[in-house]
């Protein structure tokens, strides 16, 4: 109701203009001479949520701290060696985009932070490196009070909680897990269901970006985000069981060889999804009760079953699995919503047993390249610097390194510099009517807070609407100009750089310029674009299978679920920017993990079972890494006969074995192998020859 009627983003703009004019009052009262770091800070690091400001704020501390050490550190030698200072300038910025892109996680903000940081201390006071020091060290302290003053406002006055937001996407989420899997166990379900299932890996990487500001925590005690991991993996598990019911049901109906008892069992699973709610007590019996029967209702399987009775005996294990699945999630969801840590169900230790760090996707070729790029900016603009000689354009270069660190990671950056230079323009205006006509007929600090009030006010509820937050905040930005936030009109910016319209004007001219140049700079840079990252992201995932395939180390299946989900959460926008469909086999990366799954458990069983056994999986890994290695971006993937072979004697092998539980799990696995990349190859009926040659 709040956010219908804008009344959150009320409440977020009031707190952002009141901890803005205690930062810029402090900043006065000790007589810093940049008090619009300070202003400017505390609009930066505010956010809806109080833990989400604090940690924002603790890494643009740190941020801050190290890129000024680092100009510090290497303006005053290099100085006068404008080759070498823009030489490791330029590396300084690279090395720190390049990081802040392999860290996937709010703390990059910190990497890229202390890149520019650096950028906007050195080049404008480039030809006097006596003062900067005193700039850095000013910086510092005039940033530390806006980050000081913005923690405390947003953490003490009506604090947004990370904690109760998390609890209130995470029950959205599950329950729209809960939908599509129900839907999934109808006899002839949608075909939208599959697409609509591949949002989940965007809805997990949400929860774990949310769930990095836990810790940071003010209105509360925060859940541990230990909980939150375990969602996480119990979630991801839902994507390839999901697909692997789908894809039996569809075969055995094919072959009308679906028992009657097992479409039974579908529907008290449906029934049971369907009533699932926080009766936690009811829906563990009901849940324990449906695992048992999945238990009972599972063929055995010998080396007489037929192709029949082992997708039979593969549907049944895999609504097992199902089960156990969604009732971890109800499960891990109570004990999230619970006021105490006391675990509200003997399930909880084992869920939360060796749950780690989620592993992401490192794209260090898009790392490498968005660094590259950042890189080549800040060259290209210090030689433009150079031959122009234009007394601004210190400024212009400090402006247009920005763009690159900000805007690396997308594929493509073009959209939000424009809107920075529509808000850019908005704020020559508003900025230059405050600067010379309104704030020059006042006195004091109060008549300033109150005349910048309906600006920074109605500014600041459009910053709480990611819409309208593309523009409104470089228009903030350029409210936050030396102009403005000063505590004497008039009075000169610096040495020799008086606070007059041309000093103004000259002073948009250079942003303006560095916003063309930014732009020009990313279309020259990122010429290829969403195609290119799809391509980086496919291949990816086929040389890490491929790498994993006949590995002897345990496999950590979790984390390849976790960087597969990340994969096919980066892959999906990219996929419908291009116009793709990501249920076509190209694309498919939820095949790709299905795969991935059989494998890791292919090779733990060979772990567990004895050497002389060892040969047919071995043949099968080792297929299976070939198979990937040979796959391109630019062709859709190819039968292959050999593996198929392979796979087909593997099983013919260990249907015969005399343990069951290892005739169970090598058939488990081998027949995901064999539906996943051979859907529309015959039967198994035994050991297949590949053309011309043994299996």
């Amino acid at each position: 109701m709040t956010n219908r009627w804008g009344i959150s983003a009320a409440v977020f703009s009031l707190k952002c203009y009141i901890a803005s004019m205690l930062a810029t009052f402090i900043a006065f009262s000790i007589g810093l001479e940049r008090p619009y770091w300070a202003f400017l800070t505390a609009y930066i690091v505010s956010g809806p949520f109080a833990g989400a400001v604090v940690s924002r704020a603790l890494f643009r501390l740190i941020g801050t701290f190290v890129g000024a050490c680092f100009a510090i550190f290497i303006a005053p030698p290099l100085a006068h060696s404008p080759v070498l200072l823009v030489s490791a300038m330029t590396c300084w910025l690279g090395f720190c985009v390049f990081l802040s892109l392999l860290d996937r996680k709010p703390t990059s903000y910190m990497f890229v932070l202390s890149g520019y940081t650096a950028g906007l201390i050195v080049w404008p006071i480039v030809d006097a490196p006596q003062h900067v020091f005193d700039v850095a060290t000013l910086r510092a302290q005039e940033i530390a009070i806006g980050i000081l003053c913005s923690a405390l406002i947003h953490g003490v006055v009506l604090p947004g909680s990370v904690s109760r937001a998390l609890a209130g996407r995470m029950a959205a989420i599950l329950k729209d897990a809960e939908v599509w899997s129900r839907d999934t166990l109808d006899l002839e379900p949608d075909p939208k269901i599959d697409i609509e299932r591949r949002r989940l890996a965007q809805d997990i990487t949400e929860l774990h970006q949310q769930s990095v500001h836990l810790p940071f925590e003010t209105t509360q005690l925060a859940p541990r985000v230990k909980l939150v991991r375990a969602m996480e993996d119990n979630l991801a598990h839902l994507m390839p069981l999901g697909a692997a019911i789908a894809d039996r049901i569809a075969t055995l109906r094919a072959h009308e060889a679906l028992p009657e008892s097992t479409m039974a069992l579908m529907a008290d699973i449906r029934s049971w999804i369907d009533t699932l709610n926080d009766d936690l007590e009811a829906i563990e019996e009901t849940g324990d009760a449906l695992m048992v029967r999945c238990s009972e209702l599972e063929p055995g399987i010998d080396a007489q079953s037929d192709w029949v009775a082992l997708l039979h005996m593969s549907l049944v294990a895999r609504l097992g699995e199902l089960v156990r699945a969604h009732l971890n999630c109800r499960v891990l969801k109570a004990q999230y919503v619970a006021p105490s840590t006391r675990p509200v169900s003997a399930r909880i230790p084992a869920l939360l047993a060796d749950i780690g760090e989620r592993q992401l996707n490192r794209d260090y070729g898009g790392a490498a390249r968005a660094a590259g790029g950042a890189m080549l900016t800040v060259v290209v603009g210090s030689l433009i610097w150079h031959f122009s000689g234009w007394s601004d354009g210190g400024t212009f270069l400090m402006l247009a390194s920005v763009f690159p660190a900000l805007f690396g990671a997308m594929d493509n950056s073009l959209p939000p510099v424009v809107g920075f230079f529509k808000g850019t323009v908005l704020s020559v205006v508003i900025a230059g009517a405050y600067g010379f006509a309104i704030l020059p007929m006042l006195d004091g600090f109060p008549e300033m807070a109150v005349s910048l009030a309906p600006a920074l006010l109605v500014l600041g509820a459009l910053i709480a609407n990611p819409k309208t937050a593309g523009f409104a905040l470089p228009t903030m930005l350029g409210l936050g100009s030396p102009f403005i936030i000063s505590e004497q009109y008039g009075a000169d910016l610096g040495p020799g750089v008086p606070a007059t319209f041309a000093t103004f004007l000259n002073s948009q001219m250079a942003t303006f310029v560095a916003i063309f140049f930014a732009a020009g700079m990313v279309r020259i840079i990122q010429t290829a674009g969403v195609h290119h990252a799809i391509k980086r992201s496919l291949r990816a995932g086929w040389n890490d299978l491929a790498e994993r395939s006949n590995r002897w180390a345990r496999p950590n299946l979790q984390g390849w679920i976790s960087r597969m989900l990340d994969r096919q959460a980066q892959l999906g926008p990219r996929l419908k920017a291009a116009g793709k469909a990501p249920v076509e086999p190209h694309y498919d990366i939820l095949r790709d993990l299905r795969a991935g799954v059989a494998v890791g458990e292919l090779r733990a069983l060979r772990l567990d079972i004895d050497k002389t056994q060892h040969a047919p999986l071995t043949d099968v890994l080792v297929g299976m890494q070939g198979y990937y290695r040979k796959l391109t971006p630019e062709e859709p993937p190819t039968d292959d006969p050999t593996l198929l072979a392979r796979i087909d004697a593997a099983l013919a092998r260990f249907q015969a074995n005399p343990v069951e539980s290892v005739r169970r799990r090598a058939a488990l696995p081998l027949i995901t192998l064999r539906r996943t990349l051979f859907a529309d190859a015959p039967p198994f009926t035994g050991v297949s020859t590949p053309p011309g040659g043994k299996p």
